[in-house]
Order: C-alpha cells, then sequence, then structure tokens
C-alpha cells in the first residue's frame, strides 16, 4: 500500500477507458482503498482522527503535484487522456446532460483549443476549468425569491422542518444538524429548517457560487475523514458491498468528512441565513474557500471549488415551492 501511495504521490490521474480493468475515474485513491473502506476495521480505520491527519498531509502533497505542469501530461488526445476522444465525449456530455444543451466541450469551457492541452496548465487547472460566459446563466437573477443551485450537481436529497437531532438518512442512520455544522453556534437557527443536498460527479463542472444575493457572514473548513463509509454501504450488508459507496452515503459523510461552512444573511428577509456547505469526498477533499467575512456576494457569484449541502431556515412568509 505504502508503495502504491509513494506511486501516486508523482501521478495524475489517467482516463479510465472502456477497456481499463479496474479504477475509479479520476480517483486513484479511492481505487486502491475501496474494498478496506467497506470492511468493518477499515471503517473504524477511517474515522481515526491520527489516521486522517496523515492522509491530509498525503493529500496535500499530491495537491501539489496536481498544481504542477508535469501533471498535465495525461490531458492529452490519446486514448488515456482527459482530451482524448472518449474523455472529452463523456465530460461534454455530462456538462450538457446537466442544462439540456448541445455544446461542444470547447464552445462551454474556457479553453484554448489551437494550444497543448488546450492550454491547462496543470490537472487542477484543468479540473477547476471555468464555464464560459452565459453558458450557464442564473435562475431569475433579480428575483431574490428564487434559490439558485449552488453547484452543477444531481439532487439527493430533501429534507423539511429538520429536527437538531433526526432521521432522514437511507436505512435509519442518525442524523444530527449540530453534528453536520460541527456544534457552530449558529446550528440551532437552522432547526425546523431545510436541508437540501445534491451530489456532484468527478467528471462534473467543480466549482461552487451562491443561491443567493447577501453577505458572507462566516466562513472556514472542517477538517475530517477522507475515505470513511458507512457500514451499511459495505461488507456488512447481507447483500453484498454498494458499488456506489459513496454515493449511498452521501448523508454519513455530511457528518464525518472535511467540509466548508459558508453562512451567507440573504437579501430576502423571507429566506434569512443559509448555510452552504461544500462537502469533501475521498481525494476530491480539498475545498478551497475564495469569499472573506463581511463580502456581498450577488446570486450566481463563485464562492469557491470543489457534492454539496445547502441548509437554510426559512421564514414562515416564504413562497413555497421555491
Amino acid at each position: 500500500m505504502c508503495q502504491v501511495l509513494n506511486y501516486l504521490l508523482s501521478t495524475a490521474p489517467e482516463w479510465a477507458h472502456r477497456d481499463h480493468v479496474a479504477g475509479t475515474v479520476g480517483l486513484p485513491f479511492n481505487a486502491m482503498f475501496d474494498w478496506p473502506m467497506g470492511t468493518p476495521s477499515g471503517w473504524a480505520v477511517f474515522l481515526e482522527p491520527t489516521v486522517n491527519q496523515h492522509l491530509k498531509a498525503i493529500l496535500n502533497a499530491w495537491g501539489s503535484y496536481l498544481q504542477s505542469p508535469s501533471s498535465a501530461n495525461v490531458l492529452g488526445n490519446g486514448k488515456q487522456g482527459w482530451l482524448g476522444p472518449e474523455g472529452k465525449k463523456e465530460l461534454t456530455r455530462v456538462a450538457n446532460e446537466a442544462s439540456g444543451t448541445s455544446h461542444t466541450f470547447e464552445e462551454m469551457f474556457i479553453c484554448k483549443p489551437d494550444e497543448q492541452y488546450h492550454g491547462f496548465t496543470s490537472w487542477d487547472n484543468f479540473f477547476t476549468r471555468q464555464y464560459r460566459d452565459n453558458i450557464r446563466p442564473v435562475a431569475d437573477p433579480d428575483n431574490d425569491d428564487v434559490l439558485a443551485n449552488a453547484c452543477e450537481s444531481k439532487p439527493y436529497r430533501v429534507a423539511r422542518d429538520v429536527s437538531s437531532t433526526d432521521k432522514f438518512w437511507v436505512k435509519g442512520q442518525p442524523y444530527s444538524v449540530s453534528t453536520m455544522l460541527a456544534q457552530d453556534e449558529l446550528a440551532e437557527h437552522f432547526v425546523g429548517g431545510t436541508v437540501y443536498q445534491a451530489f456532484l460527479s468527478a467528471l462534473s463542472y467543480h466549482r461552487w457560487h451562491s443561491p443567493v444575493s447577501g453577505r458572507i457572514v462566516k466562513q472556514y473548513v472542517v477538517s475530517g475523514t477522507y475515505f470513511s463509509e458507512p457500514l451499511f454501504t459495505g461488507m456488512a450488508d447481507p447483500h453484498g458491498a454498494d458499488p456506489f459507496g459513496e454515493g449511498t452515503g452521501q448523508a454519513y459523510l455530511s457528518s464525518v468528512a472535511t467540509r466548508a461552512m459558508i453562512f451567507i444573511e440573504a437579501d430576502n428577509p423571507k429566506i434569512g441565513l443559509i448555510c452552504v456547505m461544500p462537502i469533501g469526498m475521498v481525494e476530491v477533499s480539498t475545498c478551497e474557500v475564495i469569499v472573506k467575512e463581511g463580502q456581498r456576494v450577488q446570486k450566481g457569484e463563485g464562492l469557491g471549488m470543489v457534492s454539496i449541502t445547502i441548509l437554510c431556515q426559512l421564514s414562515e412568509h416564504a413562497t413555497d415551492g421555491k
């Protein structure tokens, strides 16, 4: 395992083309830990704070490499390149499905098609690629009653009138707003509110945007786990391990994984205070917040990079269905 880790520290993820016999696209550490994560002993190990401290150091070192120019060599147009025929096709398909459009990769993303690697200077530069203007217009930009989705993601779960400790996870796993918000002093504000969770895949656009116009009350990153998944997605299930364990266990991750907290006081008093919570999953766990406390943001304005959870406590005058 240590030899493989050492190799990965200076290797960027290649595109896992269809005749690849194993691997998780874009997530080599997750592919390596996949089976251990699903065992009872693995569950204990990957919850251990000391283990996560060391994993953080390893992933930070890998992250430094992924920001270097040499990491861009996996972006080529060959069979295993992300900008090769199959890789680009899949990236384009996922982006178009999110909005029902039919644009090309070059039409959607800011890039330089005539340059090597389309002008992307590193793996990280490619992974956090940005859309061109007007490709993703903000929903009802002048209507403060409408919240925009904070990132390009698929809805996973909505819970209304949540308690401080509630049960709406799959398989009855306990759910705590307080734990999810890392015992923040503002956690009690969201009791009785709404939790909306959505899932962001490795092939998607990895930047987050403000769902509302308002003021940043505070923001910070909570250190947590990287490769922990709930026992019911692993070998403990009599039906066998869930091949989509990370996706199934998203609610679990909202209370244990490394995650960012971005509290925003909306201009609209019917909405009030919300918390945007980008959640790190496996090695995609570097939550980079680019807004500061006290800063004003417009709906759709960038909040940071690399699922997502939004908690909001709507007032009694909030419009139904918005």
